[in-house]
């Protein structure tokens, strides 16, 4: 079992974070002067700006300028976290781009180092001599026999059906002497 000091650690090291990247959508308390407003910074700056609008409207223009501020704050804590998330993202956009680069330029290597002397069909081509069509007769070719060039033979016969079986009670004498391999030989 662990020790409690050991947990306590671990959430430590766990609250020390830096994870920007969730401000946008993470839910706040903010206690202002008119009680808890609970939201994203968003709704928070909205319901804020709302309560400004109100007091301003009743002529009270200290909680007005209270809901601004606190409508400010929340407006730069949003507008950081998009800026970091921005910033993040081109990062990852550059890096992407470099990454690809780099890949291109192995491929591209590669493909030279396999064929160093060019792509094929390129360049000189040899002189070919032409050959003769068809043989004489009579000369031999030196070539082996393959079973691509033997002449094909004739297709088998298909089989004749087989008799039926004959069956267990012999019909004449002929059928019981004859050997047949389903009756049993007698003892001696």
């Amino acid at each position: 079992m662990r020790s409690p000091k050991s947990r306590s650690r671990n959430n430590k090291s766990n609250r020390n974070r830096n994870n920007p990247g969730n401000i946008i959508n993470r839910v706040y308390d903010s206690s202002g002067p008119e009680g808890k407003v609970r939201g994203t910074p968003q709704q928070i700056i909205d319901k804020y700006t709302q309560l400004a609008r109100d007091a301003f409207l009743s002529n009270d223009r200290v909680a007005g300028e209270n809901f601004q501020q606190h409508a400010e704050h929340y407006t730069r804590l949003l507008g950081e976290a998009q800026r970091e998330m921005e910033a993040r993202r081109l990062q990852s956009e550059q890096q992407n781009r470099e990454r690809q680069q780099r890949e291109k330029e192995e491929r591209e290597a590669r493909a030279e180092r396999k064929s160093p002397q060019g792509a094929a069909g390129e360049g000189d081509q040899p002189d070919i001599t032409p050959q003769p069509d068809t043989m004489d007769e009579g000369a031999e070719s030196g070539l082996v026999e393959t079973p691509e060039s033997k002449p094909k033979k004739a297709p088998a016969r298909a089989r004749k059906p087989r008799k039926p079986a004959k069956s267990d009670a012999p019909t004449s004498d002929d059928d019981a002497t004859s050997g047949a391999p389903d009756a049993p030989e007698a003892a001696e």
